[in-house]
């Protein structure tokens, strides 16, 4: 449904990321990130696994978006606040659902602040939803322009529209104002729109919107009037077939991508590039093989074109595969770390072997060394300690949580040739067994040096 807001980084030439959710299932709406060097072939970052986790609203996130500010300094992420997988359903989804969109903040696209709910469409009338948000920068405001889908009753008519906001901070918003409405009956829901600064066609900016079809239409400035260029019905792809269009263009090249969800199929996007803004006819659907976009299924998210350094500090953070271990305890060498309906303990004989493995990655809250554990049949659950005990949770993306689930990695404390892991919180602590459960606990004997001495093994 959305892409990049550009204000004045087209700079950005090294590389793309895309942020997205997977689908419906536990942890599928959340928040997932993936890189690209060319646009086409495309990595999952942190093992397929979420990134960040709404811990508020509807603890659950679609429909992302990504906005850098104009100066490059700060970087915001956008989303729907609806979690279908909790079984409320899509008439309630619609309806009966949340006002607000989820924010993300950060200043180098690798530590993000708690997300944060906004209100921007409770003062419309009988609304029922925020959909599908997404933000660019407007000169002509002095700027962000925040625009989404709401379904509302109006004129005696209940359907979506496309409202927005004006905001500089993404904390407070101006009222919501009415920006697309099709005639009669007919909905729109995920607008998106891209700065093309006079591509073959004359507009400055094209947007893209479901209306029944993937309606492109073009225009010289954000809120002025808008010129219909066509739709995909003219390459075979209409509204019954894909939704939730991503526009961007690719680096250093006079051409562009549109991303379509082939949602009546359930497989995910579809891509689709142009060398012509200004003719719908022109897009072609890529050809088999000349694309790979990883192992997740990628649904409705944003795509950010990134600097050198922007590329560097994701894939530092969260790239590459990390290799699936277990930890054997080093004086009960016939026990594993395990959980077991989310506490940790040590057992023999584990079953099933899924719940003693784990993916150890860059620490949470701190990625020069320091370590996280990762469990691998928990998509975005880590070990953290509260209260000195361990527990398996998913991440909620909290300062908090980041430190408890965050260890150095140092020679173990009873056999040197193992590991020992040193709390990021106090590090006079030490996870450690006791009573074959998983502590945090302070060393004091030959004890507890042998109880908190681990053997990583494949």
């Amino acid at each position: 449904m959305l892409a990049a807001a550009f204000g004045g980084a087209q700079a950005q030439s090294a590389g793309y990321l895309l942020v997205h959710f997977t689908g419906e299932s536990a942890q599928g709406e959340q928040t997932y990130m993936s890189v690209s060097t060319d646009g086409m072939h495309w990595s999952d970052l942190n093992n397929s696994q979420p990134v960040l986790m709404s811990t508020v609203g509807e603890k659950g996130v679609r429909d992302h978006t990504i906005v850098r500010s104009p100066d490059g300094s700060k970087y915001w992420i956008l989303a729907t606040d609806l979690r279908i997988a909790s079984g409320k359903g899509w008439d309630a989804a619609m309806h009966h659902a949340s006002t607000k969109l989820v924010i993300w903040e950060s200043t180098d696209l690798v530590h993000w602040s708690e997300p944060r709910l906004v209100d921007v469409a409770g003062a419309i009338p009988n609304a029922g939803c925020a959909w599908a948000p997404e933000a660019i920068w407007d000169p002509a405001s002095n700027a962000y322009i925040v625009y989404w889908a709401t379904i509302s009753p109006l004129n005696g008519i209940d359907k979506p529209r496309i409202y927005y906001a004006k905001t500089t901070d993404f904390r407070s918003f101006t009222a919501p104002q009415m920006y697309i409405d099709r005639p009669g009956t007919q909905g729109i829901i995920d607008t998106q729109i891209i700065e093309v600064a006079g591509n073959v066609g004359g507009f400055k900016y094209v947007r893209a919107s479901g209306d029944g079809q993937i309606t492109l239409e073009g225009s010289q400035s954000v809120l002025g009037a808008w010129t219909t260029i066509g739709d995909l019905s003219q390459i075979g792809l209409t509204g019954s077939m894909v939704e939730g269009p991503i526009l961007f263009k690719f680096n250093n090249e006079a051409k562009w991508g549109l991303w379509v969800d082939q949602y009546a199929a359930g497989k995910g996007y579809l891509p689709l590039t142009s060398i012509n803004m200004g003719s719908a006819q022109n897009w072609q659907v890529a050809s088999t093989g000349s694309y790979n976009l990883g192992a997740d299924r990628k649904r409705h998210g944003g795509i950010l074109n990134l600097s050198a350094a922007e590329m560097s500090r994701v894939n530092a953070q969260w790239g590459g595969a990390t290799p699936i271990n277990r930890l054997q305890s080093s004086n009960f060498p016939d026990r594993y770390v395990r959980h077991s309906s989310f506490t940790v303990r040590i057992d023999p004989n584990v079953s099933p072997l899924d719940d003693s493995k784990f993916r150890i990655v860059k620490g949470l809250a701190n990625n020069a060394g320091y370590v996280s554990f990762a469990s691998v049949n928990f998509p975005g659950y880590y070990l953290r300690h509260k209260d000195f005990v361990f527990e398996l949770a998913p991440y909620d993306g909290s300062p908090q949580f980041a430190a408890d689930a965050t260890f150095k990695q140092v020679p173990g404390l009873a056999d040197t040739s193992a590991s020992s892991f040193q709390a990021y919180s106090d590090s006079t602590r030490y996870i450690r067994h006791y009573a074959y459960v998983l502590r945090l606990d302070l060393v004091k004997n030959q004890t507890d040096r042998s109880d908190a001495t681990f053997h990583v093994t494949p």
